[in-house]
């Protein structure tokens, strides 16, 4: 069947549909070109671009070992050293500054036993870093 004299089966061809599709191209062109005519941003010239520097491995070092030297001293018990995140070096400075904390704490109390872990990681881990730190020696 046909409606309209011409035209494929079922459709309805008037100038009306027409116009109203032709309207809707129009708007989503519009649209879409607006889009485009929008500025740029100005390009970042690399010396204003600024990049986190990487922290020192002393320095993380030191967070990890005041990390676990307070857990182990309010647990009292030690976990393996790679489970700990730890290098054996790592480790070793950890069981100094827990053992040498353990006394402060008995002598002066829990303040000064965080000051001396905080203390004695950062100096340890300075000087084995120092010294090689985890690729010197056997404990590569």
């Amino acid at each position: 069947m046909t409606t309209g004299g011409s035209g494929r089966a079922g459709t309805v061809r008037d100038g009306a549909g027409r116009t109203a599709a032709a309207a809707s191209v129009a708007a989503v062109l519009t649209g879409l070109l607006a889009g485009c005519a929008a500025p740029a941003p100005a390009p970042v010239s690399p010396s204003s671009r600024t990049s986190p520097s990487p922290t020192p491995p002393e320095a993380l070092c030191t967070r990890l070992v005041v990390h676990w030297a307070r857990e182990v001293l309010g647990s009292g018990t030690y976990g393996d050293y790679q489970s700990m995140g730890l290098s054996n070096g790592q480790y070793e400075i950890l069981r100094s500054v827990v053992d040498e904390a353990r006394v402060e704490r008995k002598r002066r109390g829990t303040d000064a036993a965080d000051e001396l872990i905080r203390r004695e990681a950062r100096t340890g881990c300075a000087a084995w870093y120092r010294s090689g730190g985890p690729g010197a020696g056997a404990w590569r």
